[in-house]
């Protein structure tokens, strides 16, 4: 199972950017996929998730700032950022829990590469 996201890039503070993060792979299902992100020196942090049915949650920072969606057909999430700010720079990782086999339902975590942020004053 691979994560691959996109998107990143240097935007002025208050312009947009829109992410996205594609898993493939042989899976059965994916059920919540999310978006963290990590700054220079600082923990990685939630900035949204959202579940198979599509219910999302967001981190205080980012509410009504952010919005994400996902594709279930083409198994991708996506991250619209708007009214971006400098505290919102930082590399960009996206999170999948995944069930491979229908037989165990297990649920295996997933992680894909950072896609750099980067929000100029």
């Amino acid at each position: 199972v691979q994560l691959q996201a996109s998107g990143g890039g240097l935007v002025q503070a208050g312009g947009s950017l829109s992410l996205s993060c594609v898993v493939s792979g042989s899976i059965f299902r994916i059920n919540v996929m999310g978006w963290y992100r990590q700054a220079p020196g600082k923990q990685r942090e939630l900035v949204a998730h959202i579940t198979r049915e599509g219910t999302s949650n967001y981190a205080d920072s980012v509410k009504g700032r952010f919005t994400i969606s996902r594709d279930n057909v083409k198994n991708t999430v996506y991250l619209q950022m708007n009214s971006l700010k400098p505290e919102d720079t930082a590399a960009y990782h996206c999170r999948a829990i995944v069930v491979i086999s229908s037989r165990s339902g297990h649920e295996y975590i997933y992680w894909g590469q950072g896609t750099l942020v980067t929000v100029s004053s």
